[in-house]
């Protein structure tokens, strides 16, 4: 099975998360793309963390009902930074068969140099690149140029969607709507459980 891996915070997920991974599923041929949210990025702190586990049933409401998807919760239960060479690493034990593509943006990317043990990380999954404004396709191949396995990697078209959990998360403490930008079930909840120091009724 090819099988898709898009990880992150997502604090909270967004319509730009999942459009991301629709177009990666269609475009790759994925047979389904799994939603990892970390327990501690490695690389910077958790804004305005609501808790891992609140995180975690945001990624379950945002894709449910949509067989295409699942939501991991193999971070969040692992102690300690959530770095990817031992998701991948983990993944992997556990179905060797498996064909994984790690799903990033182009930004991220041109990074992956610097991340823990990338060599491995390209070993385990082939890297999917999302295409998009920001970090020139030429950026990204000379760093991975230095990389075994970077090779490989794979680009799929992004539109531009000019949303992010930041912003978000401004609109909930504002107590400004988030309907539409997110989908009902992670709004409700957030609602709910007045996550981002919220009031009111963000529909």
């Amino acid at each position: 099975m090819r099988i898709g891996i898009l990880g992150g915070t997502f604090n909270p997920p967004h319509l730009g998360h999942l459009i991301c991974a629709q177009e990666a599923y269609l475009q790759l041929g994925l047979d389904r793309l799994t939603l990892i949210p970390a327990r501690i990025p490695p690389h910077k702190p958790v804004e305005d963390e609501p808790g891992p586990e609140h995180r975690l049933e945001l990624c379950r409401l945002a894709v449910e009902g949509d067989d295409r998807f699942d939501v991991s919760d193999l971070e969040i239960n692992r102690e300690g930074p959530s770095y990817t060479v031992d998701t991948l690493e983990e993944l992997h034990r556990s179905a060797p068969d498996h064909e994984l593509f790690l799903i990033v943006g182009g930004d991220i990317a041109a990074g992956l140099p610097n991340w823990r043990e990338p060599e491995r990380v390209l070993s385990r999954a082939t890297l999917a690149i999302a295409r998009r404004r920001g970090t020139s396709r030429a950026a990204v191949a000379d760093a991975l140029r230095v990389l075994r396995g970077g090779e490989r990697a794979q680009f799929f078209r992004m539109p531009r969607i000019a949303i992010s959990s930041t912003m978000l998360r401004d609109r909930v403490r504002a107590g400004e709507s988030i309907r539409y930008y997110v989908p009902d079930p992670v709004v409700s909840y957030i609602d709910r459980h007045h996550l981002y120091a919220g009031v009111g009724s963000l529909t």
